[in-house]
């Protein structure tokens, strides 16, 4: 299983390499649509990325209350400690 650690920074490789979201501005309390201007389509392909690191089908309803880099990380351990 996964760290939080390596959830982390799998996390920060999707936000850099996906959106071109600069390091700098990743942070555990980084609001993900006010802070790194994510969208609504940006949040499905990110599930989907955090699908294929899990190996596991992750439910996009499980991610509405998701606000911040840290609710995501939280969130994805959790799944993975099912």
């Amino acid at each position: 299983m996964l760290s939080r650690d390596e959830v982390e920074g799998k996390l920060r490789g999707y936000l850099e390499d996906m959106f071109e979201i600069p390091a700098e501005k990743i942070n555990h309390a980084a609001r993900l649509y006010e802070d790194l201007d994510l969208d609504s389509i940006d949040a499905v392909d990110l599930v989907v990325k955090l699908q294929e690191l899990t190996g596991r089908k992750l439910k996009v309803e499980e991610f509405k209350s998701v606000r911040t880099v840290g609710d995501v990380i939280e969130r994805v351990h959790a799944v993975l400690a099912e």
